[in-house]
């Protein structure tokens, strides 16, 4: 079999069979392969899309490409929550003790930056010292005494999606309903989670961004999810202005516990009790989202999900006392400030401008070799919908250096749009598809 005839064989929209999509995924993680015959065919699905078995075939063999987690003796349920991607999406960093303290075991392997969104991983590590490449043993550790562990994809656990979730960062593959849900669902089941909440974003800063595109997403992960015997919940929300107020990866940690110390911006706290909320009816342990949500609000006000938050730092290397005396002092010595061209009401910020300025700033990567900055990103004062006057600060940008700051800087004005009256409020969920 040669790489050339199956890429020429999906350019042409024909489907590919089983033995040919464990050819590209064997050969790739072994070496074998080029990257440049993979970016290929990942361009042709970009293109051509996949067929329904293909995406299950390529699921299956991207999760077989490595071990699977053991959890084997510790007591459930295992349910997990998993973001397509957004701008100040750090919901998975309160979500996982908030939820663990009601009850859950939360098994979470997450990733680094994807084109203009961020990463978890990347989010984690910025904590002086704290270390995401968990080994099963000290997975397993974390899920039985906090309830929940953080941990990145090792060479042993989906090694495929590892290759490939790099490789379509830099290739302009990455806004494919196959390939996103190949990738989200083969680390899902690998980790061990056995019901799975997706929270599927739509808007200028999504992937997806359409209503359309979206509910595609979340319909092809709930049918392969609960074809794989999961028990599956599909969350359509807006990602057209960046979620909460920081956006950058120490910055999103002070954020998260501000979330976690009942402070957190209205509009993060409404999407993660949301979230929480379908995790446990997913999970079995809330008969629905409303007694969910009183469940996930009261881990939040009684401090049990930060003193859990706390103790996994610990549990992974992290410094938490110097965590904390870094917390709103952490910033990069290059910034500006942007303030209001105009009064009146703040219509808008694009959440893909300000995604694509942080890479610009070093909060993501260009390249696949590129190093992320703990200490860059943007602090907003304003939300859509606040009123602002003539000169007033909207924001402060800060970055890896002086030049970064100049690339940026278009950008981020371009965002900001401005009206005589205030603006609609958008609706952070929009729609709900559940296979529970």
């Amino acid at each position: 079999m040669r790489a050339v005839d199956v890429i020429l064989k999906k350019r042409s929209g024909q489907e590919l069979g089983r033995e040919e999509l464990a050819f590209l995924v064997s050969g790739y993680v072994s070496g074998e392969l080029p990257e440049y015959q993979v970016s290929a065919w990942l361009m042709a699905v970009c293109f051509r899309g996949m067929t329904a078995r293909e995406t299950a075939d390529l699921t299956e063999l991207m999760l077989r490409s490595g071990d699977v987690m053991n959890l084997a003796g510790i007591a459930g349920p295992f349910v997990d929550k998993h973001s397509t991607g957004g701008v100040g999406d750090k919901v998975s960093l309160v979500l996982a003790p908030m939820v663990a303290a009601c009850g859950l075991r939360v098994p979470m392997m997450s990733g680094r930056a994807l084109g203009h969104t961020g990463g978890t991983l990347d989010k984690l590590e910025s904590i002086p010292g704290y270390r995401t490449d968990l080994d099963e043993a000290a997975f397993r550790a974390g899920l039985e005494a906090e309830g929940f562990a953080m941990t990145g994809q090792t060479a042993r656990i989906v090694p495929a999606d590892k290759k490939l979730y790099a490789l379509r960062d830099v290739t302009g593959t990455v806004e494919s309903v196959p390939l996103i849900t190949a990738s989200i669902l083969s680390k899902k089941v690998a980790e061990g989670a056995e019901a799975l909440v997706f929270d599927v974003k739509c808007g200028p800063g999504a992937f997806m961004k359409t209503r359309e595109e979206a509910r595609a997403l979340a319909d092809s992960l709930v049918r392969t999810g609960k074809a794989m015997g999961k028990r599956i919940v599909g969350v359509i929300t807006d990602m057209t202005e960046p979620l909460g107020l920081k956006s950058g990866n120490f910055l999103e940690v002070e954020e998260s516990l501000d979330c976690l110390e009942g402070r957190g911006p209205a509009d993060l706290m409404e999407l993660t009790y949301r979230l929480g909320a379908w995790m446990l009816v997913a999970g079995g342990v809330a008969e629905g989202v409303a007694e969910g949500e009183a469940a996930c609000r009261a881990a939040i006000g009684s401090g049990a999900a930060l003193r859990l938050f706390m103790a996994n730092v610990r549990r992974q290397g992290g410094d938490a006392e110097k965590m904390l005396k870094l917390r709103g002092s952490y910033r990069s010595k290059h910034s500006f400030e942007l303030r209001a061209s105009r009064a009146g009401w703040l219509a808008g910020i694009e959440a893909y401008k300000i995604g694509v300025a942080g890479v610009y700033l070093g909060v993501g990567r260009d390249k696949t070799t590129d190093p992320v900055y703990p200490d860059v990103g943007f602090v907003f004062d304003k939300k859509v919908g606040d009123p602002v006057a003539a000169g007033e600060r909207i924001c402060a940008v800060y970055g890896k250096d002086g030049p970064s700051l100049a690339a940026a800087r278009p950008l981020v004005e371009a965002s900001l749009s401005y009206a005589d009256s205030r603006p609609e409020r958008r609706p952070i969920v929009l729609e709900e598809i559940s296979a529970l």
